[in-house]
């Protein structure tokens, strides 16, 4: 039977009296659980002895006109979902717990270039609420492994780039995303798109998956292949925030020494932002026979 907990402390001990069950997973999520997130927790019940989710709506990573307020809560039905996956805890904090000072006076944790771009050029200050929030759960829970997925591309290389530049413990694990039949990654903001939005929706990641063929098949103007990505999610009846196609490990313009690219997209459908990604290994390229 999966434990609830809201106090670090309290987690922390019980984790300690199950000392010799081993290592610790840990999945941080913001709840409204769907079945991406129950793949992550998944993930964490094949590589660890304990599994932690954690449930908490982050205001730090909110813009000033984003949907704080009404971002989906739906904690009862998220408790049943990981008992059935099989989380052993389920951490869910208050704000009070994890943010003892007022926001602003809040010692906050910066990432810096890899926050600035794409979605933290869209939404600034975005990854630093991130960051922040994840510096803080890792400290509280102390996981050997946590498990982010990698719908979130940008979120995972900030979160590995922090573990690495401050010497977190902890093993970082992205896990693929987890897709609707049609192709639509699965967020909880996509319950925010009406019959119509729903239908035309899927043309993110189908235009995600042509850009890749067409760079497969020898394309290397990047810029000129992002622009003509937007111009079609737009045609499609999306808003595009932008389209990148840019290093896997970076998230900058490839070098002739890249190998593997990813191209990302966000684009506003009605009050639903969506994002996706494909990632692009330029050694098919050569099995294909591509130039």
């Amino acid at each position: 039977m999966m434990q609830t907990l809201d106090d670090p402390a309290a987690l922390r001990e019980a984790l300690g009296d199950r000392g010799s069950a081993g290592s610790v997973a840990f999945v941080p999520t913001m709840g409204n659980l769907h079945e991406g997130h129950l793949a992550l927790v998944r993930e964490a019940r094949r590589r660890a002895e304990t599994v932690v989710v954690s449930i908490f709506v982050n205001p730090l990573q909110f813009g000033p006109n984003e949907d704080l307020e009404s971002y989906p809560r739906t904690l009862e039905a998220d408790r049943q979902a990981l008992d059935r996956v099989g989380a052993d805890f389920l951490f869910a904090p208050s704000a009070e717990v994890i943010y003892p000072t007022p926001l602003e006076q809040q010692t906050r944790v910066v990432v810096p270039g890899i926050s600035d771009v794409h979605c933290g050029a869209s939404r600034p200050g975005h990854f630093t609420g991130v960051a922040t929030v994840v510096c803080k759960l890792f400290n509280m829970v102390q996981p050997d492994i946590a498990v982010f997925g990698k719908k979130d591309y940008q979120q995972l290389l900030v979160i590995r780039r922090m573990v690495r530049d401050l010497a977190m413990p902890v093993e970082i694990i992205g896990v693929d995303t987890v897709r609707e039949p049609d192709g639509l990654a699965m967020s909880s903001r996509n319950q925010y798109l009406n019959e119509d939005q729903r239908r035309i929706a899927p043309r993110l990641y189908a235009t995600l998956q042509e850009g890749r063929n067409r760079i497969l098949r020898g394309a290397a103007d990047w810029e000129s292949l992002a622009r003509e990505m937007a111009a079609g999610l737009d045609g499609a009846g999306l808003r595009t925030d932008y389209v990148a196609v840019v290093d896997a490990d970076t998230l900058l313009a490839p070098t002739p020494e890249s190998d593997r690219l990813v191209i990302l997209a966000a684009a506003w459908l009605g009050r639903a932002r969506l994002i996706d990604n494909i990632e692009v290994d330029l050694t098919e390229r050569e099995s294909t026979g591509a130039s």
